[in-house]
């Protein structure tokens, strides 16, 4: 079976959860044998609009190429929506840089589809022409699924959709509701529920997702099916465990958004650290909040014990588990919370907001709150740092529990959906 996948975000050029979801998927569909033609806009980096590729980039994608990975030299300034919200507020955070290595495989084809200003200015007209491009690049491509990541790729998909023939997936990552709370884009959301009802099948990675996209979008939920998220299933038996230290440290890793909740990280941190003072909090990530938490800590005067990495990648990433010894997620809505299966896999005790897919399979190696109970946070972050039998059983309990959760599970339910949405289409 060949799939026609359409995203915006694929390592080396990531900027979240999304480019580690994809990559973890199409990854393990290699593996049980389906082809792949991955269309997405490729990004420069930090390098202007419309230039060439640097050489050093060129010769790295030469040199991962191989049978049907190519790349079509096709610059852009493309800016994740979930790292620029210039479509929001006229600001924008720092783009995500270059990181991993392309992946070398015989079934994967990537084709750059970014135009050459980017996915600055008007987000939405740049949307539209993603999708007009990918009608191009695929004139003379043969495949038998579309499957559509996120709500950037809708459009795309419903074209393609509509002048193939081809049954169309889109799956949801996250929903307008999940970053903007009840102050959606308007225009965001319209995109999402068109490609919701043009779809043959959706994909949520939660029934979290799935509630929503029932009740804000009215789509029938015999439509949706939930295939959660996993993780790469090496190294799962052999975890971290944090060196006995004297100075604590408590990790919060992600977009610092309204989404995210580092507003509650930092409320939560200023009581911990009334009681402890051996412990410092560590926010890793950016965003259109960055600035006015940084003055928010500023002002309580924890700039001492509250530091701030900037956006992390690559071997960052890794260090920074490493040197947690307790991992907070404080979203407000967070449709899955990959950050938390790698905590995990790294040895690292999870408090976690209740409202989260990844809540919905953690029973007993997980400590949940509500993300505005800032209070019950502080007094868990307490415990674990103060208690080390109870971090350890978490750490014990959390492993057994997520070691079923891999990208080979979740794509073997992906190809159960292809397969029954290609049947149906011969029938």
């Amino acid at each position: 079976m060949r799939v026609l996948m359409l995203g915006w975000e694929f390592p080396p050029y990531i900027s979240g959860g999304l480019g580690t979801a994809c990559y973890g998927l199409t990854q393990a569909m290699i593996r049980q044998g389906i082809e792949i033609l991955f269309i997405l806009p490729r990004a420069v980096g930090n390098e202007p609009c419309g230039k060439p590729l640097s050489t050093k980039i060129q010769s790295a994608m030469q040199n991962k190429s191989s049978g049907l990975l190519r790349f079509q030299e096709i610059s852009s300034c493309l800016r994740s929506p979930y790292q620029s919200i210039q479509h929001r507020t006229g600001q924008r955070t720092e783009p995500s840089q270059p990181g991993s290595a392309w992946p070398s495989s015989d079934s994967l084809q990537v084709i750059g589809a970014g135009t050459d200003g980017g996915y600055d200015g008007n987000l939405n007209d740049k949307v539209w022409d993603y999708a007009d491009r990918c009608v191009q690049v695929t004139q003379n491509e043969l495949f038998d699924m579309i499957h559509a990541h996120d709500w950037i790729t809708f459009p795309a998909g419903v074209m393609l959709a509509a002048q193939t023939g081809k049954p169309l997936v889109i799956q949801v990552h996250a929903t307008e509701f999940d970053r903007s709370g009840e102050n959606i884009n308007k225009t965001v959301y319209e995109i999402e529920r068109h490609g919701m009802d043009a779809s043959a099948a959706i994909i949520a990675v939660s029934h979290l997702t799935k509630r929503i996209i029932v009740e804000k979008y009215g789509i029938s939920p015999e439509k949706i099916r939930v295939i959660h998220n996993g993780i790469e299933a090496k190294g799962l038996e052999t975890t971290n465990q944090p060196a006995a230290r004297n100075q604590k440290t408590v990790l919060f890793l992600g977009r610092i958004t309204q989404q995210k909740g580092p507003d509650f990280f930092v409320r939560a941190a200023s009581r911990v650290l009334r009681e402890l003072d051996n412990v410092r909090f560590i926010i890793a990530g950016w965003g259109d909040m960055a600035t006015q938490i940084i003055e928010h800590v500023a002002a309580l005067g924890l700039g001492h014990k509250i530091l701030f990495t900037g956006f992390l990648r690559g071997q960052d990433v890794e260090r920074a588990y490493k040197m947690a010894d307790v991992y907070v997620m404080p979203s407000v809505s967070e449709p899955f919370g990959l950050t938390v299966l790698e905590a995990i896999q790294h040895g690292v005790p999870v408090i976690l907001s209740k409202n989260s897919g990844i809540a919905e399979l953690l029973s007993r190696g997980a400590m949940k709150v509500d993300f505005w109970d800032t209070e019950q946070m502080a007094n868990k972050i307490i415990a674990l740092l103060t208690q080390p039998e109870l971090a350890e059983e978490l750490r014990r309990e959390s492993l057994a529990e997520i070691r079923p959760l891999t990208w080979d599970a979740a794509a073997r339910k992906c190809r159960l959906v292809y397969r029954e949405l290609v049947e149906a289409q011969v029938d």
